[in-house]
């Protein structure tokens, strides 16, 4: 696809059978909600998705603190993580944000769907009256032999370095780009390259691996005081992934699709 990922229609979906798809997450950060952090007061919230999630968690996260003695651990925040019985789907819900990310992505639409379900709920039973950021992320990764012949797989411009007489001899390569979408949309990150073996670029996002990989890492996102509303939040994630996803098909070539199990 030659068409400017980030002006043009969206292409359509074209599914893969086998795609390299490790994660993708939507999170909705407002401002610090301290009620969240008691039991009583989420039960409300989880009794309007436990259908989905039925598998309920508390988990600690450590902040990090940069001082002049150097980066120390901060106080921890309490997460409620709302699991499916298999494990595939998980709702986060912390003071600060909800979060919804898979493993196992079926579709646009499916995961859309139930982001506004998640929206809902949290609207309902929470109340936040502001979104402070709204981001999608969708992370690829190509591992085994396919890391050797990634470039048939993607665009010479994502090849880089890598597809010279140095690449041979690189055991890390990492492009990062944050490009300004059109319509006050928002922005998109966007990283690729190799990475070697028990190494990763976001330890909470991409797990390490005992092989090298190459990865594709698109996160959208709008950061101000928008409101707390599920319907337009909602569409504007639609929009994010959307854009995304015409920015993997501009990446991506015909045989990577095909590879991959598409049907081009």
């Amino acid at each position: 696809m030659n068409l400017n990922p980030l002006t043009s229609a969206p292409p359509k979906e074209i599914p893969l059978a086998n795609a390299p798809l490790v994660r993708v997450i939507a999170q909705v950060r407002f401002p610090l909600i301290a009620s969240i952090e008691r039991e009583s007061f989420i039960a409300p919230f989880q009794e309007g998705i436990r259908r989905n999630y039925p598998v309920l968690r508390q988990e600690h996260e450590v902040g990090i603190v940069f001082g002049q003695a150097g980066v120390s651990g901060g106080p921890s925040k309490p997460v409620w993580r709302f699991h499916d019985a298999e494990g595939i789907w998980r709702v986060s819900l912390a003071p600060e944000f909800v979060a919804l990310e898979t493993k196992v992505y079926v579709s646009r639409s499916d995961f859309l769907s139930r982001l506004r379900t998640v929206l809902e709920a949290v609207r309902k039973h929470i109340d936040p009256q502001v979104a402070d950021r709204l981001g999608i992320r969708y992370v690829d990764r190509i591992i085994g032999p396919d890391v050797e012949d990634f470039r048939t797989l993607v665009r010479s411009e994502l090849a880089g370095i890598l597809s010279t007489e140095l690449g041979a001899h690189v055991r890390h390569a990492l492009s990062e780009n944050l490009f300004t979408l059109p319509d006050g949309l928002g922005s998109l990150l966007a990283r690729w390259g190799r990475v070697p073996e028990q190494a990763t670029v976001d330890p909470a996002v991409i797990d390490p691996l005992d092989v090298p990989s190459w990865i594709l890492d698109l996160d959208a996102f709008v950061s101000g005081g928008l409101p707390f509303e599920p319907d337009a939040l909602s569409k504007r994630a639609q929009r994010f992934a959307e854009r995304i996803y015409a920015f993997f098909r501009w990446a991506v070539t015909e045989e990577f699709l095909r590879r991959y199990g598409g049907e081009v």
